[in-house]
């Protein structure tokens, strides 16, 4: 690289320059953004994953561990929203990047109804805490981020667009739209039709977003939220329908009605913070059932995160030419973090939110927008029935809508090339049809090394790559090695 100035009647491009300290710190003029970009961004991350706050109390309450003991409900939202409020703010000063955090779906399951029930509450959060405190030695030493460096750049790609396709998956399952079929993997709806009012709310919301999307309007993404929640709040007040939970063609979790003045405010009950031991989890539960435990809880939040980061920073054009987002490092080990943090506060494992992507459909670029999530979650922890006004039918407009976005990225990708074209396409169909990021990672990697190595390119593979595929097979082939034991 040439170090010499540049001659004489050339221009060099200028850096912008940035307005004052604090766009400096956040490199906001830098990334092509602006505050009001970064708050709406903020606004759009916070209303599509806000349903975390009601939805990890009702997965973890559900559930009892080895001594029949379930967690307090109201006890488990406050943590959930503290946890995720103070750990996003963290990845927006030290990852500065806009990637929201809160208690991981899947993970949280898996501890209600598979760990929990082989220890105490307190056991089950202690093997949280030790995946974190694992996971973030993986990333200081500089293993986790060599590993996700060691990934093709068009594999990261295909990462990008299946997490594009499993957010829209995610989407029409959780407003009705998309439905378990008898005799089919899925059905539109539970009837084949539009025959519920929740549904119609979410099929209009999502037309009125699409046509604001492709008219370019800023705010697309938010203005379809709020319209959509306040057709749903009309259509309730007239209507009627209820919760999904006492009749089928109800609203799916949240009941979009304002709650009385009365009943907005409330202290938070934070009991649940310091509720876990590390030790004792080994000699209830076994020391096989404890290492794969950890071992699955490890390979989930390792690679879940990196195609995360990816995606998000695919949809906001912020990855550099080997497909990396800037600061990698420091946004893999908040995340890492934030994992012993979900333990240590009672809540599950906390890691990084796909629906980020949405604040980034509506301008983020930048650590401001954590700002602002996380401001929301701590404040959700006092207003928790303003968190339930917005139902899944409002909010899922917004993940189907970057679920587009997201998509174009598939054009970078050489389908001519069967040596990456197919482990690209089954990375991209085996998330939303295994609803599962890692295994959609896994399947990508494994088909990946396995053709190199068919052809005898073994030199292409680079050396981690290797080991990353073992601990894959190890991960798909748990059951058996568990049987194998026991």
């Amino acid at each position: 690289m040439s170090l010499a100035p540049p001659e004489a009647g050339t221009d060099a491009p200028e850096a912008p320059t940035p307005k004052n300290s604090f766009d400096r710190f956040f490199e906001i003029t830098k990334r092509g953004s602006t505050m009001s970009r970064e708050v709406r961004g903020g606004l759009a991350t916070f209303f599509t994953m806000a349903y975390i706050v009601v939805l990890n109390p009702l997965i973890l309450g559900s559930g009892v561990d080895g001594d029949g003991v379930s967690l307090s409900i109201p006890a488990i939202a406050a943590a959930t929203a503290l946890i995720a409020g103070l750990m996003t703010i963290l990845m927006g000063v030290v990852g500065r990047f806009p990637l929201a955090l809160a208690a991981g779906l899947g993970v949280n399951a898996m501890v209600a109804y598979e760990i929990a029930p082989n220890m105490t509450w307190a056991d089950a959060m202690g093997l949280i805490v030790i995946e974190g405190v694992l996971i973030t030695i993986l990333v200081l030493t500089g293993l986790r981020t060599a590993v996700f460096k060691s990934v093709p750049t068009q594999l990261k790609t295909a990462i990008g667009v299946g997490i594009g396709l499993f957010l829209a998956l995610i989407g029409l399952a959780d407003a009705g739209f998309v439905k378990a079929g008898a005799g089919t993997v899925t059905t539109l709806s539970d009837t084949g039709s539009i025959a519920t009012w929740p549904l119609l709310v979410f099929v209009l919301g999502l037309i009125l977003t699409v046509i604001l999307v492709a008219r370019k309007v800023k705010g697309a993404i938010l203005i379809g939220i709020f319209s959509t929640t306040v057709l749903a709040i009309i259509v309730e007040a007239i209507a009627k329908v209820g919760s999904g939970a006492e009749n089928p063609g109800g609203w799916a979790l949240n009941v979009p009605k304002l709650p009385a003045l009365g009943e907005v405010v409330g202290m938070p009950d934070l009991s649940l913070l310091g509720n876990f031991n590390v030790l004792n989890s080994w000699s209830r539960a076994g020391w096989l059932v404890v290492l794969m435990f950890v071992f699955t809880l490890l390979i989930t939040d390792f690679f879940d995160t990196m195609g995360t980061m990816v995606a998000v920073g695919q949809e906001g054009g912020m990855l550099d030419e080997n497909g990396t987002p800037p600061r990698s490092k420091e946004i893999l080990l908040v995340d890492s973090i934030a994992a012993a943090a979900g333990g240590m506060g009672g809540v599950s494992s906390n890691t990084s939110f796909i629906e980020s992507a949405a604040g980034v459909g509506e301008g983020a670029r930048t650590g401001v927008a954590n700002l602002v999530t996380g401001f929301l979650f701590l404040l959700a922890m006092f207003l928790a029935p303003l968190t339930a006004i917005v139902p899944f039918e409002a909010a899922s407009t917004a993940l189907v809508v970057v679920g587009f976005l997201m998509m174009l990225g598939v054009k970078s990708i050489d389908w001519d090339d069967y040596e990456i074209g197919i482990p690209a396409f089954l990375t991209i169909i085996i998330m939303p049809f295994t609803y599962s990021i890692s295994n959609g990672i896994g399947v990508g990697i494994i088909s990946y090394v396995a053709i190199k190595m068919a052809k005898g390119k073994f030199r292409d593979v680079h050396a981690l790559l290797y080991g990353v595929a073992v601990l894959f097979c190890l991960y798909f082939a748990r059951g058996p090695i568990e049987s194998l034991f026991s």
